[in-house]
């Protein structure tokens, strides 16, 4: 019988392995072997980018056979260094661990408690934080569901937990996690009729609330009003939380922002008039900080694409390192017709505006950036110059908010961004398509949206996915719902069964390709079928046929990633972390900045699994290390 620590077999890494010449740009460490052609050194001069100071985010997984301990290789930390666990102050391993950053302790208890010590030039440091404990596979943190409510068209409502994010609020080195409220009567923009208000809470791993902050009846509840963004962006060891704010919203404090008594609700419950505003809350006390007019404003409600108010508020959110050293705060509206894309500082207490992208500018109109929006965005270095751009869709924004290209493929329902193609130099995009008459999916370099291969149109393909689940192919796979087969990097069909799911990922098992993360479980692909691995017990999914968690990625213990779904009562939080031992040491993934910006972005619009800035999966080389400062 396999046990569930243990690497499960047949998924051999193939030798070799090589990877991308870019990684030379922005990350330092060994590299593989390899003869890929580079791009543009230009980023090696850039400076180390500001990232969180983190603890080791110490784990004990309990199973039949005993504890999974498993923690951080920081990006601080030495290359060569290694690592001790202590039970209760006893050593449990004969000999430094230098090879990964897991330790199976058969034959504990559950309730055994460990710390590590970090080994530093052959001296043992101090200990770390305590491990948190998962029984069964899980941890609970508790939540509290807001009171609900009705509506003025006389519709009852309760609250569901919704997206999250994390980043660490009280500066105290763990990430905290911002969870958003969605009213059961939540509405997409193409639905008329009032919602609840949408109300966001800060809360600790052991479930403390920090804070709960009420956006007021003048911003509208569901998927595509409310993006919040969750980042230390001014550097000061504590993540700040932003958000798109109206008359009415009341902060972490209890102070109303705006005219608290106006009500802009029309009698479909569209809210088409009124201030608009962004907010920067304080993470420790969500107190609003710094309050300024929402760019863009909605002006003219038609021209976005309709009268009504569907396409006008259609919203996006992302974090970008746009001088390659601090985090700017991305946001966006508009992506059927218009697009605009606001970037933003927060430095010293207050905003300042770093440039302002919109398709209708003279700089802009006419050159096939209207209507190319997703229901997402991504951030990346996609020309290795040391600085993000943002894609949006069927075309990428440059870090000085100049136009960088559009394939004028049009709008899509889901794309990924990362080191699809390890054989190739550079980032690549996979994107699938709603509109009947372009490609139904297609993959493209990052750097010049230069299409790679593409599929025939075939209608309103919504949903695509793209990472290495197979070690039978090199690289990443991509599949989607409108398409057959499994494809190569080159868009090669190299396996007759897809997935049956079709929208979330996750590193799960032992091993370095990426597991199917679906509705309430977590499955590894096989040509001939799944292979269940976890059921969420009593949990729930988010967002109807997208059946995404809560929050999925690395924010504890090792590189592979936790998931996050809702129990079914709205109570908890409920963390799964690998049962799964591996013999791979990789830097938590939360120090590599394309990977943390993407945890941050996830709860945009149709939520999207992270991708890192270099290629992770079956034959990689070896891992990268980031350049990188902590507070």
């Amino acid at each position: 019988m396999q046990h569930p620590h243990r690497p499960r077999p047949g998924h051999a890494r193939r030798p070799g392995g090589r990877r991308r010449a870019l990684v030379t740009a922005v990350l330092t460490g060994a590299l593989a072997a390899g003869g890929l052609a580079a791009l543009p050194d230009t980023a090696s001069a850039a400076p180390a980018r500001q990232a969180e100071r983190l603890d080791r985010g110490l784990t004990s997984v309990h199973t039949s056979g005993g504890n999974l301990v498993s923690w951080r290789w920081l990006g601080t930390d030495p290359d060569d260094v290694a690592f001790n666990v202590y039970r209760a102050g006893t050593k449990v391993n004969p000999s430094p661990i230098t090879g990964s950053t897991n330790y199976f302790h058969a034959g504990a208890p559950e309730q055994a408690d460990y710390t590590v010590r970090a080994v530093v030039d052959g001296v043992e440091q101090g200990d770390s934080v305590h491990a948190v404990q998962f029984r069964a596979s899980y941890k609970d943190v508790p939540i509290t569901p807001p009171a609900g409510g009705t509506t003025p068209d006389g519709v009852a409502y309760t609250y569901e937990a919704n997206d999250a994010s994390v980043g660490d609020l009280d500066g105290d080195g763990a990430l905290d996690f911002v969870l958003k409220w969605q009213p059961t009567n939540a509405k997409d923009n193409s639905q008329s009729g009032y919602t609840g208000n949408t109300i966001v809470d800060g809360v600790k791993l052991d479930g403390t609330r920090l804070w709960r902050i009420d956006l007021g009846r003048n911003i509208r509840s569901g998927a595509h009003y409310t993006q919040f963004q969750v980042y230390d962006y001014d550097g000061d060891g504590s993540a700040e939380v932003a958000m798109k704010t109206a008359d009415g919203t009341v902060d972490g404090r209890g102070k109303a922002i705006g005219n608290a008594s106006a009500d802009h609700r029309n009698g479909s419950g569209y809210v088409l008039s009124g201030p608009e505003y962004l907010t920067m809350f304080n993470g420790r006390t969500g107190a609003a900080m710094g309050t300024t007019d929402y760019v863009p404003a909605r002006g003219d409600v038609a021209s976005w694409g309709d009268g009504y108010g569907n396409r006008v508020d259609r919203f996006l959110a992302g974090t970008a390192y746009l001088d390659g050293a601090r985090p700017s705060l991305i946001m966006a509206r508009g992506y059927y017709t218009r697009s605009v894309i606001a970037a933003w500082d927060w430095r010293d207490g207050a905003f300042t505006r770093r440039w302002t992208f919109d398709t209708d500018s003279s700089a802009n109109k006419g050159k096939g950036y209207d209507g190319q929006g997703n229901h997402q965005l991504s951030v990346a270095d996609v020309d290795g110059d040391g600085k993000d751009e943002i894609v949006y869709g069927s075309m990428a924004v440059d870090d000085n908010g100049a136009g960088l290209w559009t394939t004028k493929n049009g709008h899509g329902d889901a794309m990924h961004v990362g080191d699809l193609d390890p054989s190739r130099p550079g980032l690549e995009e996979f994107k699938v398509d709603e509109d009947g008459a372009k490609p139904s999916s297609w993959m493209a370099d990052a750097r010049t949206g230069r299409v790679l291969w593409s599929t025939a149109a075939n209608g309103d393909n919504g949903r695509g996915v793209s990472a290495d689940i197979w070690a039978g192919s090199a690289g990443a796979e991509s599949w989607s719902s409108a398409e057959s087969g499994l494809r190569s990097p080159k868009g090669t069909v190299v396996a007759g069964r897809k997935p049956a799911g079709t929208n979330f990922l996750s590193w799960w098992d032992g091993d370095t390709t990426r597991e199917l993360l679906d509705g309430t479980h977590i499955d590894k692909y096989g040509t001939g079928g799944d292979t269940r691995l976890l059921t969420g017990a009593s949990v729930a999914s988010n967002n109807g046929t997208k059946a995404t968690p809560v929050l999925s990625g690395d924010l504890l213990g090792d590189w592979r990633e936790e998931v996050v779904w809702r129990t079914s009562d709205n109570r908890a939080l409920r963390i799964y972390a690998t049962p799964y031992e591996t013999d791979r040491k990789i830097t938590t993934l939360l120090h590599d900045t394309q990977y943390r910006t993407a945890l941050a972005w996830q709860n945009s619009g149709y939520n999207q699994p992270p991708h890192p800035s270099f290629f992770l999966g079956d034959g990689m080389g070896t891992p990268p290390r980031p350049r990188i400062t902590a507070p």
